[in-house]
């Protein structure tokens, strides 16, 4: 299954959590090695976009919000660098619609 293209992915998640740096669960540093930065969070987001555009979603868990999956493969940054990553997306369960929750770097590629 692919997550759909209206897949909804707020903009405060990519420059409020993902591109910011944190104490704790930082992501910032890892995304900056790609070239991604708080100056260009819409790379972020296409990049994301053709990530699951090109990789299939798996189901990865259920609660009562609806079905998460996960979609693995490599973020392309504007430097052309590859990172492996781990996408976890949301179909809520009231109205069918895909909702980004979080990227995390994918530490069992090799």
């Amino acid at each position: 299954m692919k997550i759909p293209p209206e897949a909804v992915i707020p903009f405060e998640k990519l420059t409020n959590y993902l591109l910011v740096e944190r104490i704790w669960d930082d992501k910032s540093r890892y995304l900056g090695q790609a070239g991604f930065t708080l100056r260009n969070p819409l790379e972020l987001e296409f990049a994301i976009r053709n990530l699951v555009g090109r990789e299939n979603a798996i189901v990865d868990g259920y609660n009562e919000y609806g079905v998460f999956y996960r979609v693995t493969g490599d973020l392309v940054g504007p430097k052309g660098r590859s990172l492996p990553v781990v996408l976890v997306w949301l179909q809520w369960k009231c109205d069918a619609s895909h909702h980004f929750v979080t990227l995390k770097p994918n530490k069992k590629k090799s």
